[in-house]
């Protein structure tokens, strides 16, 4: 009998797949590994390789890594992927007084047993950015391949578990028999399904010409199941919240159907219909202590656009067409997403522009033929935000991991505080980065350092860079109190010098605009 898989076999498959351009190859090496894993190690490898850890990231940050650097590596690879997985077990459960240092020191111990492309790769793998090509879709036809089974059942198995990693046990182990058992089920969450980003309203009818417009809210996604008068409520990671929103167990109860899973969003609204900031919905969403007195001060609304199994008939697989009108007979009309249906980009850009002046994020821009997919980002489901511009100010920039190694690329954002004559830092963002800007941006940000430390290097103030935003939240990690949400470079602005860049002045007033919406 083989023994304990090594970390080091792990990594030499990781590497094969980056490095390998054919589809057919990687899904044979990922295949070859899956095959020679036992069965308390398939859910590890399976979540190792598609670039995720069990325990999520566990409090560990690029500080951690770097403070965690031990003096001294193991020359050769005798780690196994349980005994990593039971560290980063340990790691996960520290918390409370001291728990910093103390994860600190663990994640030591496991790096100093690790050869250095072990400590590369684990390094990586706990941050997030272990970029090797076995996406879920390679993983899926990966598992297949080792288990001998049809690729489309273990993806319709994944779809409603919520990922490979969690049928992949089944299907090496147990076979088909073994996914029988994922289907949809009552009182057991479904991953959401998810969108994929458009620039605008052209750019989504241009890719879905015609499509359902629903407005997009700044809420809380749910999932509601119902059978009889046992109603529940789910959140988007799957915890039970039943509890925080009687009104919606209300709404759901008296309705006829006998049973039912539904997929909306909750929000809390004003007398007037426009929304409460989104920080506002979620902590009363969050809360569980005096739910009678916050229904009287902040009630929540939901809104539904999609029904996922009505009495005994699963939907998922039907187009989203034939859902929605599933979901029209089963639900009155004030509980169901505002939609257009149209082809026409005037049309729908005034959808648009209604949903904003609502003080709504955007619209979902849907196909009509598309199935519902739990847990998949689908180019079937398009959003189309809302977006603030401003431009601010480059304070510092930290290191690059993974493909942006040698580049410069979190940006430090600020703006000025005329009254203290400061920079006021509100963010971070690394996306919207081609690799020329990197490059350009790396070369012209050294030239203007003033101190660095391992992984940041702090500049003088003088590069001016437009962010797009969908908003701004108050934030008491920042010293000005507010924080931008989902920030993205659009562009730097050589013609502009950081005088003429935007204060905190514009910065309140936008945050104020939006409290008032």
């Amino acid at each position: 009998m083989a023994g304990p898989t090594l970390l080091a076999d792990l990594v030499d498959t990781s590497e094969a797949v980056a490095k390998d351009a054919s589809r057919r190859s990687k899904i044979s090496h990922l295949a070859d590994l899956l095959r020679r894993l036992s069965p308390e190690e398939v859910e590890i490898g399976v979540c190792y390789l598609a670039g995720i850890i069990r325990q999520g990231r566990s409090g560990i940050g690029w500080a951690t890594i770097r403070d965690a650097q031990p003096g001294t590596n193991a020359q050769s690879g005798a780690l196994t992927l349980i005994e990593v997985d039971a560290a980063l077990a340990q790691i996960a459960r520290t918390a409370g007084s001291g728990s910093i240092a103390e994860r600190t020191r663990l994640l030591s111990q496991l790096f100093v047993r690790a050869t250095p492309r072990e400590q590369e790769f684990l390094s990586r793998l706990i941050i997030g950015e272990l970029r090797q090509g076995a996406l879920e879709g390679l993983m899926i036809e990966a598992v297949a391949a080792a288990s001998s089974l049809p690729a489309e059942a273990v993806r319709r198995a994944a779809m409603i578990a919520g990922g490979v990693a969690a049928v992949a046990v089944s299907a090496l182990t147990e076979g088909s028999v073994g996914l029988d058992r994922y289907s949809i089920t009552l009182f057991q969450p479904l991953a959401p399904m998810l969108a994929q980003p458009a620039d605008d309203i052209a750019a989504a009818l241009a890719q879905i010409p015609m499509a359902a417009l629903e407005w997009k809210l700044d809420g809380a996604r749910v999932q509601v199941h119902k059978k009889a008068d046992d109603v529940r409520i789910y959140s988007r990671t799957g915890n039970d919240v039943t509890a925080a929103a009687p009104e919606i167990v209300s709404a759901i109860r008296v309705l006829d159907a006998e049973t039912l899973i539904l997929d909306g969003e909750a929000i809390a609204l004003k007398a007037n219909g426009a929304a409460y900031p989104f920080q506002d919905t979620m902590r009363r969403f969050g809360r569980v202590l005096d739910i009678d007195a916050m229904r009287q001060s902040m009630p929540l609304s939901v809104f539904f656009f999609d029904l996922l199994r009505r009495d005994q008939q699963d939907l998922i697989a039907l187009p989203s067409v034939a859902r929605f009108q599933a979901m029209t007979v089963a639900l009155p009309s004030q509980l169901l997403m505002p939609r257009l249906v149209t082809s026409d980009v005037a049309a729908a850009q005034a959808f648009y522009d209604d949903a904003l002046e609502r003080g709504h994020e955007g619209v979902m821009v849907k196909s009509l033929d598309a199935p519902y997919a739990p847990g998949a980002r689908s180019a079937l489901w398009l959003k189309v935000k809302r977006s603030h511009t401003l431009d601010l100010v480059v304070l510092a920039a930290e290191w690059g991991h993974g493909r942006r190694r040698g580049w410069l690329s979190n940006l430090h954002l600020g703006a000025m505080d005329t009254a203290s004559g400061q920079f006021v830092m509100l963010g971070k963002t690394f996306k919207g980065m081609t690799d020329v800007m990197l490059t350009w941006q790396t070369e012209e940000l050294l030239k203007r350092e003033v101190g660095r430390d391992q992984w940041t290097v702090r500049v003088r103030p003088e590069l001016v860079v437009e962010i797009t935003f969908n908003d701004l939240q108050a934030s008491p990690r920042y010293p000005g109190g507010l924080a931008l949400r989902f920030a993205r470079v659009k562009g730097y602005r050589p013609d502009k010098k950081p005088e003429d860049a935007d204060t905190m002045e514009t910065v309140r007033s936008i945050y104020a605009s939006q409290a008032q919406s």
